[in-house]
């Protein structure tokens, strides 16, 4: 189900990114944009880390914050992109669907996720928590993939349009790996 897997290394002072390109996989749509895990890009933690997330979100256009986990089940939006920002402890999250790769998140990582694409909590460790933000505050739906869904979401995913800034690195960040 996996396309590929990336990291990458900007030639400037950007983290090393990892690239997820997820395919479809039947009752999870995914997007043909990737999931990105941008490493250690804070060193603030806990209270702390949660305020240095909300305001540079805020300041890219990423609002509607929230602090909490992440759902134990594959779930996704598609109405919305989302980011989540891990400022506490450590988890084993999966992206795609029930086939897609594992991906550790820890304090410090922020993950980028397009509409569609299948997110999940697999364990946790340390007291995880995040920030989530959506661009321009928009109010994310949830979707599990059911058989009924499938036709309005892939349609819904689709219409998403890419945000005008990425939610750390601002106007440069994800039209560098988004189209």
């Amino acid at each position: 189900m996996l396309r590929s897997h990336v990291v990458e290394k900007p030639t400037d002072s950007r983290p090393a990114t990892e690239i997820f390109r997820l395919a479809p996989d039947g009752a999870i749509p995914n997007n043909t944009n990737p999931a990105l895990v941008y490493r250690g890009v804070f060193s603030q933690r806990d209270d702390a880390g949660a305020q240095w997330l909300e305001k540079r979100f805020a300041d890219n256009g990423w609002t509607d914050a929230w602090r909490w986990s992440v759902y134990p089940f594959h779930h996704f939006h598609s109405n919305t992109h989302e980011v989540l920002g891990a400022f506490a402890g450590k988890a084993l999250l999966q992206l795609g669907g029930e086939h897609g790769p594992e991906v550790n998140l820890r304090a410090g990582d922020v993950l980028v996720i397009p509409a569609g694409v299948a997110h999940r909590k697999l364990r946790e460790a340390d007291g995880f928590q995040v920030v989530g933000a959506y661009p321009e505050g928009r109010e994310p739906d949830m979707r599990t993939g059911l058989e009924s869904e499938r036709e309005t979401t892939e349609k819904a995913v689709a219409k998403v349009p890419v945000p005008a800034a990425d939610p750390v690195f601002g106007a440069d960040g994800l039209r560098v790996f988004w189209r």
